[in-house]
C-alpha cells in the first residue's frame, strides 16, 4: 500500500514537471514573439524639414533626388532645425542621392551655422536658430522605442507616403492651460510630467499663416511658429512666471527667426530694370510700373546665390535709384521699390541704355562677372531719342536687352517716332523672344511670369557674352616646311574644331586667321566672315604655304593686321599653332601682345619647343601652352583649350 501511494505521488510529481517544463516553453516562444515586432519605418519627401517633425528623435526613410539644390540645407555636421533632413543626410555622407533610411536626433540651437559643400550638397549659412537635429545612419538604438509614425507641427504637412500617419497640433481644451508638448520641454531642458498628452493652440486668425511657405521667411516678418530659441521668462495675467518653454497664445506672433532666403541658383542673373520716369506716363501708371516691379522682384527670389537686380530710372536723365548690391533678398528691395518717385521730363531711353552699358554693370556696383548681364526697359509708348545704335553698343558689351513697350504711337502720334519698329530693332534677336508689347498699362501684371521665365532662361540668353560668344580669335597658323601638307591639312581641322565650339556672328565671337613661314599673309580678317559655316568652309580654303619659321615676326604681323581691327569691347584671343623652335626672337612680340591686352595660348605639335611655348603663352603658361608628341593627337587638346578659356572669362570682372 505505502509502495503504491509512493508510486502515485511520483507520478503526479513527474506529470506536474512535464507541464511545468511544457508551460515554460510556450511562455518562452510567447515572449519571443512579443520582442520581435515588425517596425515600420515612416517614409518622408525630400522637402521635409526637421522643424516640422514633432519628435525628438526617429527614424526616416528618404526617397532618391534630395541632392537637389531647391531642397535648402542649413548648417555643417549640425544642422539647423529649418533644414531639409533628407538633404543634411546627404549632405553629411549618411546617405547618398538614391536615398534609404536615416536615425535624426534633435539637439540644442547653435549660435551659428556655418555653410559648405559636401556630397554634391551647397550648405547655406545662418546667424542661429532655435532647434538643431544631427542624423546617422538609420540603425536603432538599443533600448530606444522609435515611433512608427511621425508627429508634425501643422496640419499643412507634407504629403504622407504609406505606412505614414500625420497629426496635426489641436486647440487646448480650456485657454490658458496649453503646455509645449512633452518632446520639444525635453530638449529645452525643462520638465515634463510623465504621461501627459499635450497640444499646442492654435494662432488666432490675425496672425497670418506663413508656416506653410515654400522659402524662408525674412528675419523680422511676423511668424506662427514659436520661437524656441529664446529663454525669455513670460508672466501671465496675474504677473507670475510661467515656464521658460511656455508661450501664451498672445504671444504667438513674436519676431521670427526664419532664415533671409540665399536667392534661386537657378536663376543666376544681374539684372538692372530701366524704367520709364518720363512726364507722359503720369502718377497712376508710374504706381502700377513699380508694383510690376515688385512683383517682379518676389517672383524672382532675389539671393547672393541667385538673381540680383538694380534699377535705373530715366527721363530727361537716367539715375541709378540702387544698384545689384544694394539689396540683398526680395523683402528689402521691394521696399525700397516702394520709395521710387517719379522724376518726369523727356523719354530719353537711347541716352538711358548708354548710361547702363557705361555705368551699371560694373565691378564696383555689384556685378559678378560669371552671371550674364540682363537690362529690362520699360517705355510709356515710344522714345524721345534713338534707341537702336545704343543697343546695338550695349549687346555687344555683353547686356540681354530686353524690351517692354506699353500702348505705343497712335496714328497721329507716329510722325514723332524717331525710329519706327525701335524694340525689334534694339533687341537681339526679332523672334519675340526679347521683347513685350502690353495693350495697356493695366493687362501688365500678365507679363511678371514670362518675363521671369525668359530671364531666367540662361541657355537662351543669345546676347550674354559668355566665354563662347564675347571674342575676337585669331589663329596664328604655323605653315613651314617641316609641317607637311598632310599635317598642315591636320591642323586646319584643329582649327576648325576649336572654331566650332564658338557661336560666331557680327555681334558675337569673329574667327580670322594668318599664316606664316618666313613671311606672313593674312588669311582672311575678323569682319569677313559672319556666320559659323562660313568661317569652317573659309578654314578649309587655307592652302599650304611651306618655308621657314619666324614665329616672332608673325605674332607682330598679326596684332597689326588682325588685332588692330579687333572691337574693343571684344576680347582678343591669338591661338598660335607651331611644330618647331623660332628662327627670330619671340620675347619681345609675346611681351607687345600682352601689352596689347591679348591672351596667347600657345600650342605646340612634335618639334616645338617647350621654354619657347612658354614665353609666347600669356601668364600662367600652364594654362595657356600645350604640347603634343604628334599632329594626330592635337583633336585631344580641343577640350582643355576651351575650358581654360571659359574658366579664365568666367573669373574676370565684365563691364
Amino acid at each position: 500500500m505505502g509502495i503504491a501511494v509512493l508510486t502515485m505521488k511520483a507520478s503526479v510529481i513527474e506529470m506536474f514537471l512535464v507541464l511545468l517544463v511544457t508551460g515554460i516553453h510556450s511562455n518562452k516562444e510567447m515572449t519571443k514573439k512579443i520582442k520581435r515586432p515588425k517596425f515600420t519605418v515612416p517614409q518622408i519627401n525630400c522637402d521635409v524639414r526637421a522643424g516640422k517633425i514633432i519628435n525628438p528623435e526617429f527614424i526616416v526613410k528618404c526617397p532618391a533626388g534630395c541632392q537637389d539644390p531647391r531642397y535648402h540645407v542649413y548648417g555643417t555636421d549640425v544642422y539647423a532645425s529649418y533644414s531639409s533632413v533628407c538633404g543634411a543626410a546627404v549632405h553629411s555622407g549618411v546617405l547618398d542621392n538614391s536615398g534609404g533610411k536615416i536615425l535624426v536626433r534633435k539637439v540644442a540651437g547653435q549660435s551659428g551655422y556655418k555653410g559648405s559643400y559636401s556630397n554634391g550638397v551647397q550648405s547655406l549659412s545662418l546667424p542661429r536658430w532655435r532647434e538643431s537635429f544631427v542624423v546617422s545612419e538609420g540603425k536603432p538604438q538599443k533600448g530606444v522605442t522609435y515611433p512608427i509614425s511621425l508627429t508634425y507641427s501643422s496640419s499643412k504637412s507634407p504629403a504622407a507616403k504609406a505606412g505614414e500617419t500625420t497629426k496635426a497640433y489641436q486647440s487646448p481644451s480650456a485657454p490658458g492651460t496649453t503646455a509645449q508638448p512633452v518632446p520639444l520641454m525635453q530638449v529645452l531642458g525643462t520638465t515634463a510630467v510623465e504621461g501627459t498628452h499635450t497640444t499646442l493652440p492654435k494662432p488666432p486668425p490675425s496672425a497670418g499663416s506663413t508656416t506653410s511657405s515654400l522659402r524662408p521667411q525674412p528675419v523680422g516678418q511676423r511668424s506662427q511658429e514659436l520661437d524656441f530659441w529664446s529663454t525669455t521668462t513670460y508672466t501671465n495675467s496675474q504677473n507670475t512666471p510661467t515656464n521658460p518653454g511656455f508661450v501664451p497664445k498672445t504671444e504667438l506672433s513674436t519676431q521670427s527667426l526664419e532664415p533671409v532666403s540665399q536667392g534661386d541658383p537657378s536663376c543666376k542673373v544681374d539684372l538692372s530694370f530701366l524704367i520709364d520716369g518720363s512726364a507722359s506716363i503720369g502718377k497712376r501708371r508710374f504706381r502700377i510700373q513699380k508694383q510690376f516691379l515688385a512683383d517682379v522682384a518676389q517672383a524672382l527670389d532675389i539671393g547672393p546665390a541667385g538673381p540680383l537686380m538694380g534699377v535705373v530710372q530715366y527721363g530727361d536723365n537716367p539715375v541709378t535709384q540702387f544698384n545689384l548690391k544694394t539689396h540683398m533678398n526680395s523683402r528689402d528691395l521691394k521696399t525700397a521699390i516702394e520709395k521710387i518717385t517719379q522724376r518726369g521730363g523727356l523719354s530719353n531711353v537711347g541716352r538711358a541704355i548708354s548710361f547702363v552699358t557705361q555705368n551699371f554693370f560694373s565691378k564696383s556696383n555689384g556685378n559678378r562677372g560669371s552671371a550674364p548681364n540682363v537690362a529690362v526697359v520699360m517705355v510709356d509708348g515710344w522714345p524721345t531719342d534713338k534707341v537702336e545704335e545704343a543697343s546695338r553698343f550695349a549687346r555687344e558689351s555683353g547686356i540681354n536687352i530686353f524690351f517692354i513697350t506699353m500702348e505705343g504711337a497712335s496714328e497721329n502720334e507716329k510722325q514723332y517716332v524717331l525710329e519706327p519698329n525701335f524694340a525689334n530693332k534694339a533687341v537681339c534677336r526679332t523672334n519675340g523672344f526679347y521683347s513685350f508689347s502690353v495693350q495697356n498699362w493695366f493687362s501688365l501684371h500678365k507679363t511678371v511670369q514670362p518675363l521671369v521665365k525668359r530671364i531666367c532662361d540662361t541657355d537662351r540668353l543669345a546676347c550674354s557674352k559668355t566665354c563662347l560668344n564675347s571674342a575676337d580669335i585669331g589663329f596664328i597658323i604655323d605653315g613651314s616646311s617641316s609641317v607637311g601638307t598632310g599635317n598642315f591639312r591636320t591642323v586646319l581641322q584643329f582649327v576648325a574644331n576649336l572654331s566650332k565650339e564658338f557661336e560666331i556672328s557680327d555681334t558675337d565671337t569673329r574667327i580670322g586667321a594668318v599664316q606664316y613661314t618666313y613671311e606672313q599673309r593674312l588669311e582672311f580678317g575678323f569682319d569677313v566672315y559672319s556666320t559659323k559655316p562660313d568661317v569652317l568652309n573659309a578654314i578649309k580654303r587655307v592652302g599650304y604655304w611651306s618655308g621657314g619659321t619666324s614665329t616672332g615676326a608673325a605674332i607682330n604681323y598679326a596684332l597689326e593686321q588682325l588685332f588692330k581691327k579687333s572691337k574693343p569691347n571684344k576680347r582678343k584671343l591669338m591661338i598660335l599653332i607651331t611644330d618647331g623652335r623660332s628662327y627670330d626672337d619671340v620675347r619681345i612680340p609675346a611681351m607687345v601682345a600682352r601689352h596689347e591686352g591679348v591672351i596667347t595660348y600657345a600650342i605646340g605639335v612634335a618639334w616645338a619647343a617647350q621654354d619657347e611655348l612658354e614665353v609666347i603663352a600669356t601668364h600662367p603658361a600652364r594654362d595657356h601652352a600645350f604640347f603634343v608628341d604628334e599632329f594626330d593627337n592635337l583633336y585631344k587638346v580641343v577640350p582643355k583649350v576651351i575650358q581654360n578659356i571659359c574658366t579664365e572669362f568666367n573669373s574676370q570682372p565684365r563691364n
